[in-house]
């Protein structure tokens, strides 16, 4: 007989603890202080067997949110899968620069490029329920996980499918917001950790990994409303040609903002 506390412990040597609990937890349906709770149950063969294949998976590399298919962010649960970049906390400074922006009572038009799992869109729709929020990514697959969490989260959005601007001819909007690839494409993070397993298109952007904010900060006049405003998370590393290619695009006001880490990783400006 194989009790919790039992498979926990075998699974320590090859996973860190707060993991083999959540690997656990996720194949038995039960949170982490049931585990606790109840160290001395039993568990059925088939219980085990699946532990244990992610147990495998995991300290093979495949990232912890994709074995369990789902991340938190914001304060809400997203489904993801390997066709969406992973939720991270550090994009939550974007969200929260666009409420403070926005304001909650707001009827702000929003467009997220590059929406992903729709963690920023949905976030954004249902802390400005009155706002009218638009999302596009070029994947079909990223949009049907983007639907899913739109709809399990009763999240009111529009959703299309479009490589940044293509599809929005006539559009303008209030904000603009993107997460957007920005890693070089020679970057050795690209080949180590979770990374190893996200969308490559999700993460990379040409040889300086700028490629892709260049062609949003390019394209973004002409879709803002006046005084509408622009704000992309970038690299650590690049805040200043993000703050050079607004300047260039003819936006004002532009202002960074510094992660908890006190390094600039939003940037942002104004349609004159």
């Amino acid at each position: 007989m194989t009790t919790v506390a039992a498979a926990l412990t075998a699974a320590r040597g090859k996973l860190p603890a707060s993991e083999a609990r959540l690997l656990l937890g996720h194949v038995l349906g039960r949170p982490a202080a049931w585990l606790i709770a109840h160290d001395d149950q039993a568990l059925q063969e088939d219980e085990l067997l699946a532990f244990a294949s992610l147990v495998a998976r995991r300290a093979g590399g495949e990232p912890v949110a994709y074995l369990v298919g789902r991340r938190e962010f914001f304060g809400r649960e997203f489904a993801v899968s390997p066709a969406v970049l992973i939720p991270r906390p550090e994009t939550e400074l974007l969200v929260g620069i666009a409420l403070s922006i926005v304001g909650a009572g707001a009827t702000a038009r929003i467009l997220d490029l590059g929406t992903g799992s729709g963690c920023i869109a949905i976030t954004l729709a249902l802390e400005i329920p009155h706002a009218h929020v638009s999302a596009v990514d070029a994947s079909a697959a990223a949009l049907a996980v983007a639907r899913e969490n739109a709809e399990r989260l009763g999240a009111k959005l529009r959703l299309l499918q479009s490589h940044w601007f293509d599809q929005l001819a006539g559009d303008r909007f209030d904000l603009i917001v993107a997460n957007p690839p920005y890693i070089a494409g020679g970057d050795p993070h690209l080949a180590a950790g979770d990374l190893r397993h996200e969308p490559a298109a999700a993460l990379s952007s040409g040889a300086d990994g700028l490629d892709a904010i260049r062609e949003i900060v390019a394209a973004a006049p002409a879709h803002l409303a006046p005084g509408g405003q622009l704000w992309l998370e970038h690299g650590y590393d690049q805040a200043e040609a993000v703050r050079e290619l607004l300047a260039a695009a003819g936006l004002s006001d532009i202002e960074q903002h510094r992660d908890l880490a006190g390094i600039v990783r939003v940037s942002g400006g104004r349609l004159k």
